[in-house]
């Protein structure tokens, strides 16, 4: 029983962690046409959020995180 409860411990915990994966920031000028596309390195959708909008305040493109 104890093994039971700790394999469904961890396996609900390992849920709950982030994984890294590689991300793709598409941009598009003010029309809505794309303009371009960067792909980011292995990180978490946080980091790669705001990876993909940094820089973009005064920026004549919009990008999103697809």
């Amino acid at each position: 029983m104890k093994k039971i409860t700790l394999l469904a411990v961890v396996i609900i915990a390992a849920s709950f962690a982030s994984c890294k994966k590689n991300w793709v920031c598409e941009c598009s000028d003010s029309n809505g046409e794309k303009a371009f596309e960067a792909r980011s390195q292995k990180m978490k959708k946080s980091e790669a959020d705001t990876w993909c909008k940094k820089g973009n305040d005064d920026s004549e493109y919009t990008c999103e995180l697809k």
